[in-house]
């Protein structure tokens, strides 16, 4: 449809969470740069931000600028107990017939993680959402695995994702154990006025098409609809090239994102 109208290769504000497509805010470029250091020290990093900030996606960069010799290991649906958390990090870990006793269970996990390091690979634990964890026990359990190491490096790292909640919960004494484990904390704050207009920018030009479709009243209605929550700024992006289409405009500007506010429940 508009793909081709636009002169896109692929659609430019998808909600998947392609490295290809991240906007590297001061904020956002400081932050892969500070988990690229934690992951590469075996460390635990704490990232938080509000729902369609770009965590996800920042976590998936990583990925590809640390390289082959890390493997990521994503757990995306922590309501899991203790024993259910650490099952699944060994089904990752590709431990065949994970134990059901917690002892044998550690001992497996341990071994893959020690097998890994020979390799040359680090295993690298991602945990997201990781405000809906309802166990406590299972930031225990994270924090004992930061205890696999040898006498000169940690034998994993460790990235805990989550909305602002996450904060709060691990601000209370109950984790201070693993409060004292933790290298980084970050939290990813919403693109300010000014920088909308460069991650229009960006996406457009990253799939194919040009920039300057965004009108700058366009942008600032933007801002005030969305917040400047990249996830929302997709949204109304793509309704916003729907309409533009459909009526054969060249430029998108504040009646097109006034025409589809009220559509969108953002």
């Amino acid at each position: 449809m508009y793909k081709s109208y636009f002169g896109f290769r692929e659609k430019p504000f998808s909600k998947t969470p392609d490295p290809r497509f991240l906007f590297l805010s001061r904020v956002h470029d400081e932050a892969l740069a500070r988990l690229e250091f934690v992951v590469r020290e075996r460390e635990i990093a704490v990232l938080t931000g509000e729902i369609g900030c770009g965590k996800t996606t920042l976590s998936r960069a990583l990925m590809d600028r640390l390289g082959d010799g890390y493997r990521f290991c994503y757990i995306v649906n922590p309501r899991l107990n203790a024993m259910e958390f650490l099952r699944t990090f060994a089904r990752i870990l590709n431990v065949e017939q994970p134990a059901d006793a917690k002892d044998a269970l550690i001992d497996q996990i341990h071994t893959a993680v020690y097998s890994s390091n020979q390799d040359g690979i680090c295993p690298v634990l991602i945990v997201d959402e990781a405000q809906m964890i309802t166990d406590g026990e299972v930031f225990d359990e994270i924090r004992l695995l930061t205890n696999f190491q040898l006498d000169d490096r940690n034998l994993l790292g460790v990235v805990i994702m989550g909305q602002p909640e996450l904060r709060q919960m691990m601000s209370t004494s109950r984790f201070e154990p693993l409060r004292q484990r933790i290298s980084l904390h970050y939290h990813l704050p919403p693109l300010a006025l000014d920088e909308i207009m460069e991650y229009l920018d960006f996406r457009l030009e990253a799939a194919g098409g040009s920039s300057g479709l965004f009108t700058p009243d366009a942008v600032q209605r933007i801002h005030e609809l969305t917040g400047g929550v990249p996830r929302k700024i997709n949204t109304m992006a793509t309704n916003a090239l729907l309409v533009a289409f459909g009526s054969d405009a060249a430029l998108i500007d504040s009646d097109v994102i006034n025409e589809i506010k009220d559509e969108l429940m953002i």
